[in-house]
């Protein structure tokens, strides 16, 4: 056994070995309940043509029902925020967790139209409480330096979702029909909950322990006044918007433009999944060794979408769209940790669950707002007008990036000096 370096005593490296096994095994945790998260959003993607055959539904209707789950996730990122931060984010997320799997299961027996409207509602509710709660969870057992790193390997959980969901879904629609996918899903998110119920670590020692009840909860005024998350919000608005209308019609577009059915959609759409994933965790780190400054990472990331969804919408091939399109979400996925990563790094604990939700919520009213936009303009005009119409969400999010803080002193700034965690108050924890 090797001796502990100069200066260092072993109860520091015991220490260190044991907030680096925390760390490792909060990500773990989290990764799996954010792909089961992701799954279970994913999959009504896949199953909308067979729903819309169904229920005998158009396309803007099948896109309400991907809207009336953003509605109620929306609705609901900020009241989960106060509930991470009242009642402890391990909690928040058990709760959240073991809800939306009883919805994904509902889902399954859903019988007309307006059914679908109310589960998935339902479902979104569930759904929403859980990211800022999860956002709690990581930030209260890591250090400011190595959050946007951890944070994205955590978040390309979401990518490989979009890669394991088509491979796993698509076999059990073909052979047992739309309703059997809900109820697998559901089965699995049970598993995670026991597991995170099981294992996860307590934050280790000199980081704000989680309250059974906080005593002195952030205010929500306190919070919602801060001009600067909203900035950030409207930044998260620009990205999604580009993400969730890609999610949502890309496999209606395959088969109804391309000719391809929904059954042989898997490698195709593994592609784009998979650079989404690898280029979350890029941004992670490039966050972290940037310590924010978001804006050289998003600007050109957006200069990217900018030019390549309008040649993947107009590609006269089926290999020159996914090739663009694959190159459009790489780039996209480029900028969602910076995005988080100075609002990670400088809200203390505390702050952590609202403040996040706020950040978090521009993303879900993207996600509600861009399905049904894009059915109604793939319905009246073509889904090439369509995906070229999502270049709006990269000059969002760049401009944003453009009028954003890009540290932690200069975001804590922003916040003014009455703010409870204005730099003068408040230090960064290492």
């Amino acid at each position: 056994m090797s001796a502990p370096p100069p200066h260092t005593t072993p109860a520091a490296t015991d220490r260190s070995v044991h907030g680096k096994r925390v760390v490792r095994t909060t990500v773990v945790l989290l990764f799996a309940a954010w792909l089961i998260d992701y799954t279970d959003r994913l999959v009504i993607n896949l199953v909308l043509p067979d729903i819309g055959k169904e229920f005998d539904l158009n396309r803007g209707q099948q896109g309400l029902i991907v809207s009336a789950f953003f509605l109620a996730y929306a609705l609901c990122q900020i009241p989960g925020g106060m509930l991470a931060d009242r009642f402890g984010a391990r909690r928040v997320t058990l709760w959240a967790l073991l809800a939306w799997s009883l919805f994904t299961a509902l889902t399954g027996f859903a019988w007309s139209f307006a059914a679908l409207l109310l589960l998935r509602f339902a479902f979104g509710a569930a759904e929403g409480v859980f990211p800022p709660a999860s956002m709690k969870v990581l930030v209260e057992r890591t250090a400011p330096a190595e959050r946007a790193s951890a944070n994205g390997v955590v978040m390309s959980s979401n990518a490989i979702a979009g890669i394991l969901t088509p491979l796993v879904a698509v076999p059990l629609l073909a052979a047992f029909g739309w309703r059997s996918v809900f109820f697998s899903t559901a089965a699995l998110g049970v598993f995670v909950v026991v597991a995170i119920r099981l294992w996860l670590p307590a934050p280790p020692p000199g980081t704000d322990p989680e309250p059974e009840i906080s005593e002195e909860p952030p205010r929500v005024r306190d919070v919602l006044r801060y001009g600067v998350l909203w900035r950030f919000a409207t930044m998260m608005f620009g990205y999604s918007t580009i993400i969730w209308g890609l999610n949502t019609w890309v496999p209606t577009y395959l088969e109804d433009e391309r000719g391809l059915p929904i059954t042989s959609l898997g490698p195709f759409l593994a592609l784009p999944a998979l650079a989404a994933a690898s280029a979350t965790v890029i941004g992670g780190r490039l966050s972290d060794r940037l310590e924010g400054n978001h804006r050289k990472v998003i600007v050109p990331a957006m200069a990217v979408v900018a030019v390549t969804l309008p040649l993947a919408a107009h590609s006269s091939s089926f290999a020159g769209f996914v090739v663009f399109g694959t190159l459009a979400v790489f780039s996209a996925s480029l900028a969602y940790m910076p995005i988080l990563s100075v609002p990670m790094r400088a809200l203390p604990p505390s702050y952590v669950g609202m403040g996040s939700a706020v950040v978090i919520f521009g993303g879900q009213v993207a996600g509600m707002v861009a399905p049904p936009l894009i059915g109604v303009i793939a319905d009246a005009f073509s889904f090439e007008a369509a995906f070229a119409f999502l270049v709006l969400g990269a000059v969002i999010a760049a401009a944003m990036a453009l009028l954003t803080p890009q540290n932690t002193d200069s975001f804590r700034a922003a916040l003014g000096t009455a703010s409870p965690i204005h730099p003068s108050t408040t230090t960064e924890q290492s």
